[in-house]
């Protein structure tokens, strides 16, 4: 019993084909953008060099990934075997489509490629993707017409930021009226995905369509009110909205002759890469949360309840398997570790010995380790804060300043993420750092919950294909989880006995951010 994940990435199109009942990834097959559809001018996965912080992409050459990519998996795997598809896709990117748009759909031919034969179906050339920046002037119209950026908040389970779909929507709206006037659809790129492996029109889900700026938390709903700051009629060209539970349809006629899928085959509803990465890390249920230790660092989970982050700095979606999600960036990740790092010319190993060598609280050495403005919180700053002794004050001891500034990221994230009211059974980590056992056994003791490391590649495509077996096939996700998603040998870590250490640090950290905000 075989299931399909597709992930359309910034740079790739991916898939990944489970057998369900071996409860082993049977197939895996990706098509880079750059590399393999050159003639778009996209080395990287959208074109270079547009002005005024634009980030931009043809969606034509997603419809030839596609194609691309189900080519090269019929090599490794009989579609014909498949029994479900789902899919995700980057979050918030943008497809303007004309009103010929479903007549089109549903009327592909096995024998023509996708972008001849919808070629002039797009009122927007290109698609504006989540690397996007040039619309701060929108975000700020959009909050001002509905009483600020806390309304905002509360409403869409974010502030008005850039790169969501709605204020890139007005800013197409503001600058080309006409192009806009001659768009019947706007879709996400994963209800865009769903649209063509159903040949019909395909719902927006609660993941992918919270980050828009459009979409109401609180009763999964388009909002009167930003649509209306938004855009006129903006309401009309927008899709229906479903859950991440729903089945929406059957794989189309195109698919079928073209790649020998067989008909019948039902198809779950597209979300997010960021939703189906959660249900990918095996975290879809309250009580699990996921660290991605990288470049910057980022906190998800699945919360028990709806809330919005009333500092505004984190965000909520809809969960793929039902209620919602959080999602938190911190910018002073890997990038604030290797600072302290090459300030002493340690090596990683010696990093890593200095973390062992020190004991939890660091003898009171505390650090805000943000190396550049951040945003979570939301701090102009371009150095850490320290507080301590004199010799941590002068950056004349190493190992209490390695430690000083991997409590004080856990400790910041800790302290950020308390909108969510969570209480976290269990922290997966992931990223390069994750391998690190001296910096997974610092959050098992700040968060006081077990640390374990996952064996999961390609969550983002694991989480569809899971979620395709889910919805589609009724199979249960604890059963998915257990085949799919087990840590890595010897790689949990559970929390050391600290006692008031991390309270009194927090309180500290806390007093050090409000001074300085001040």
């Amino acid at each position: 019993m075989l299931t399909l994940g597709i992930d359309s990435s910034t740079q790739s199109c991916s898939a990944l084909v489970i057998d369900v009942e071996l409860g082993k990834v049977v197939a895996e097959a990706t098509v880079n953008f750059g590399e393999r559809l050159p003639s778009y001018g996209a080395p990287n996965g959208f074109l270079p060099d547009l002005p005024d912080g634009q980030v931009q992409a043809d969606p034509r050459m997603w419809l030839d990934a596609l194609e691309l990519l189900l080519d090269d998996l019929r090599e490794r795997c009989d579609l014909s075997r498949i029994r479900a598809i789902s899919g995700a896709a980057q979050q918030h990117g943008s497809v303007y489509l004309k009103a010929n748009w479903l007549e089109k759909l549903g009327s592909l031919e096995a024998g023509t490629a996708l972008s001849v034969q919808l070629e002039d179906c797009f009122s927007r050339s290109t698609a504006p993707i989540w690397m996007d920046t040039s619309t701060t002037a929108q975000c700020r119209e959009i909050a001002r017409s509905v009483g600020g950026d806390t309304v905002v908040c509360a409403k869409s389970g974010s502030v008005a930021i850039e790169r969501f779909a709605g204020p890139q929507i007005r800013r197409f709206y503001e600058q080309d009226a006409d192009g806009y006037e001659g768009t019947a659809r706007i879709h996400l790129i994963s209800s865009f995905f769903a649209s063509l492996l159903c040949g019909n029109e395909v719902a927006i889900d609660t993941g992918d369509g919270a980050g828009m700026n459009l979409l109401n938390i609180n009763n999964w709903s388009w909002d009167a009110d930003l649509l209306e700051a938004t855009a006129p009629n903006l309401g009309s060209r927008l899709p229906a909205v479903q859950v991440g539970e729903s089945r929406v349809g059957e794989v189309a006629a195109y698919f079928v002759d073209r790649f020998g899928f067989q008909p019948g085959t039902p198809v779950a509803i597209f979300t997010g890469d960021n939703p189906s990465s959660l249900v990918g890390m095996g975290a879809a249920r309250p009580g699990k949360v996921v660290v991605s230790l990288g470049t910057s660092d980022t906190f998800f989970a699945a919360m028990p309840r709806v809330v919005a982050d009333p500092q505004g700095c984190g965000h909520v979606f809809g969960n793929p398997l039902g209620g919602s999600m959080s999602l938190q960036c911190f910018v002073n990740g890997s990038l604030a570790r290797e600072a302290v790092k090459d300030r002493f010319g340690y090596s990683w190993d010696a990093f890593t010995e200095a973390l062992d060598k020190t004991i939890p609280g660091n003898e009171g050495d505390l650090m805000v380790p943000f190396f550049r403005p951040e945003i979570s919180p939301r701090m102009e700053i371009h150095a850490p804060i320290l507080a301590g002794r004199t010799a941590f004050l002068n950056w004349e001891d190493g190992a209490a300043a390695v430690r000083a500034c991997v409590e004080g990221q856990f400790l910041n994230m800790k302290l950020s993420t308390e909108w969510m009211q969570l209480e976290p059974e269990t922290v997966y980590l992931t990223g390069g750092a994750s391998a690190n056992d001296a910096i997974a056994q610092v959050a098992a003791d700040i968060f006081q919950a077990r640390v374990e490391r996952l064996s999961v590649t390609s969550s983002v495509a694991l989480g569809a294909a899971m979620r395709a077996a889910s919805v589609c096939l009724s199979r249960s996700i604890e059963e998915l989880e257990s085949h799919f998603c087990s840590s890595l040998p010897g790689s949990e870590r559970v929390p050391n006995d600290c006692g008031a250490v991390y309270p009194e640090a927090a309180s500290r950290f806390r007093e050090l951010l409000r001074k300085e905000a001040s």
